[in-house]
């Protein structure tokens, strides 16, 4: 990790402990609460403290002067995390200057995609007031394609509603990937990336791999000789320094290579090339992952996916089908579950909808448990955010929000929610939209 990357990490990290956290004690009061660390708690009793959980449990003491939220009849989570969004990256698809999810050249390891962040975007409080906390933010458009990021949907900059930067290190399998996106665009009016997708040529999937192996090892050999390099004695490396700083931290094992695969053969030349080289790897897309089940979670290789598109789009999705979840969880692995619809607006402007992909999980055979868990604990530990937030438990930060019941059913609305410990009352843009056009202006003869 660079200099500079350290100071911005240190600098988040103190704002969001400090200037963003609200000195507000709460008290959320008998509700059910699902720590989804541990067994869910009846009539139970949540704390928060100066922006922190401060106790939960069936008999806690309400600190005197606490504001209380009566929650009986009500369920209450944690923040839900959408670990794959383009939110804050592309605000409209069809408007160039606001897609910056992607950055020229075929390697980009050391692009930032939260240094692209519009944190004024209309999607966050959408997404906020649908019980979205916190999000990742993966960039595209390239084989290499940069460093995901997770950002907590709270008030501020960029660089203060940043949780974690480096929290993964994106690239492809897929030779079919978003590489013409300019030209796309003329056609179908998408998508979200720019310019750099016109000059990526794909790669083949062997090409990839074999790239792959090679950025690890010129990673390997520049973090061991690196007076070498800058005296210039070292051979040429297959990429540039900030790249290669960049990669060191997937060689080291630091941070995980989030790879977009589909095809089942993809799919497990990801966990060999996982094995073989020591790195973490987290699978993308994963559509015919439930084909290679057993080996994944052997592997300990997690699967990022969707739950419900069981129609296949392209040839390495012909084994797709909506069990994909359920089987995978079944077998062991670690599922993080977003959007798989395949129209885009799933990363975007219905990146809030991913509690209805958990429910579609649900009624396709996974537990209601390992859903819920699926876009709380298990998003926050593949993306390295664990500690902080994805569960209900003292010490953690109070990312919160209480339901008026089943979080996964279509009839269910938030209550509240609390990003940080700070209650958030949102008035998104349909709120706006529908209460301007409620009344319409009376008829003219």
């Amino acid at each position: 990790m660079n200099a500079r990357t350290m100071l911005c990490a240190a600098l988040a990290a103190f704002l969001g402990a400090t200037a963003l956290a609200s000195a507000e004690t709460v008290a959320i009061v008998g509700g059910t609460i699902y720590p989804v660390s541990g067994p869910r708690i009846p009539g139970g009793t949540l704390v928060i403290e100066n922006g922190r959980i401060r106790a939960v449990g069936a008999n806690v003491a309400i600190p005197a002067g606490a504001r209380r939220i009566d929650a009986r009849g009500k369920i209450v989570t944690p923040g839900f995390i959408n670990a794959s969004t383009t939110i804050g990256l592309t605000e409209v698809g069809g408007e160039r200057a606001t897609r910056n999810g992607s950055a020229r050249g075929v390697v980009n390891a050391d692009f930032e995609a939260w240094e692209s962040f519009f944190s004024e975007s209309a999607m966050i409080a959408s997404s906020r007031e649908d019980g979205i906390t916190s999000i990742g933010i993966l960039p595209s458009g390239s084989f290499v394609a940069g460093q995901a990021a997770v950002m907590d949907l709270c008030d501020g900059t960029a660089s203060e509603m940043l949780r974690r930067s480096a929290a993964g290190l994106v690239a492809t399998l897929q030779t079919t990937g978003r590489f013409n996106a300019d030209v796309d665009e003329m056609t179908s009016g998408a998508d979200t990336a720019g310019p750099a997708e016109a000059t990526a040529p794909p790669l083949g999937r062997a090409e990839a791999i074999g790239a792959l192996r090679e950025l690890i090892e010129d990673a390997r050999v520049y973090a061991a000789h690196r007076g070498a390099y800058d005296d210039g004695r070292l051979r040429a490396l297959s990429a540039s320094r900030r790249s290669l700083e960049a990669l060191v931290r997937v060689a080291q094992g630091r941070e995980p290579l989030i790879l977009t695969a589909d095809r089942v053969d993809d799919i497990d030349a990801a966990i060999r090339l996982a094995r073989e080289e020591r790195i973490r790897v987290i699978v993308d897309s994963g559509a015919e992952a439930w084909m290679i089940a057993p080996k994944l979670a052997a592997a300990h290789v997690a699967v990022i996916t969707g739950a419900m598109n069981n129609i296949p789009t392209t040839f390495d999705t012909l084994n797709q089908r909506q069990e994909n979840a359920a089987l995978l969880r079944r077998a062991g692995v670690d599922v993080i579950l977003v959007g798989n619809a395949g129209g885009g607006d799933e990363e975007g402007f219905n990146a809030r909808n991913v509690k209805f992909e958990a429910g579609n999980a649900v009624a396709y055979g996974m537990s209601h448990d390992d859903a819920l868990r699926a876009v709380t604990l298990a998003p926050a530990l593949a993306l390295g955010v664990a500690d902080r937030v994805g569960s209900l438990v003292p010490g953690k930060d109070a990312n919160v929000v209480v339901w008026s019941g089943d979080p996964f059913e279509f009839s269910t609305a938030v209550e509240h929610v609390f990003v940080r410990g700070r209650e958030y009352q949102d008035r998104s843009r349909q709120d706006l939209l529908t209460e301007r056009y409620r009344r319409l202006p009376p008829a003219r003869n």
